[in-house]
């Protein structure tokens, strides 16, 4: 499992502002409220990751599309920005530690970006449901990550 994806030199201003921080609070509370949730036709799950320097849980609303196998598959786009979010370095520094939440749903997940053809072939099905994700390319120099979210098994015992 490797995060090894840099920082672009190029690429959309990042917007982290009270107003997005705002509706970010707001759309992690839709995403709880129902399992169809959607920010336009993309379907929205809340993601809590651990801070990759605070240690602090963080939550954010991600667009997520079914994996084939049972994951989610999250794009850590930043809407074209030439850094990667903030969430893809957390679960680059704690990817055993991510939760997410669909509807009434509390489902403790393992991330892994997928790289190569997996990588590929996983955009060209997000990008067929949602062509907005094909601009994100055209905005950054980064290679735009793939992260793919599976169930953790209940611990034993």
């Amino acid at each position: 499992m490797s995060f090894d994806t840099p920082r672009g030199t190029r690429g959309r201003k990042s917007t982290s502002n009270p107003v997005v921080r705002l509706v970010n609070r707001f759309m992690v509370r839709k995403a709880r409220r129902s399992e169809s949730a959607k920010l336009g036709p993309m379907r929205i799950l809340a993601l809590t990751t651990v801070g990759a320097k605070s240690g602090e849980r963080r939550e954010v609303p991600v667009a997520w599309f079914p994996g084939g196998d049972g994951s989610w598959l999250v794009v850590a786009s930043a809407n074209g920005a030439a850094r990667n979010p903030a969430w893809y370095h957390n679960i680059a520094a704690h990817p055993g530690d991510v939760t997410i939440e669909i509807g009434d749903r509390k489902i403790d997940v393992t991330a892994e970006q997928l790289h190569g053809q997996e990588r590929a072939d996983a955009l060209a099905s997000i990008i067929a449901s949602a062509p907005n994700f094909a601009s994100y390319n055209d905005k950054t120099d980064r290679e735009i990550p793939v992260i793919r979210l599976t169930e953790r098994p209940a611990p034993q015992g």
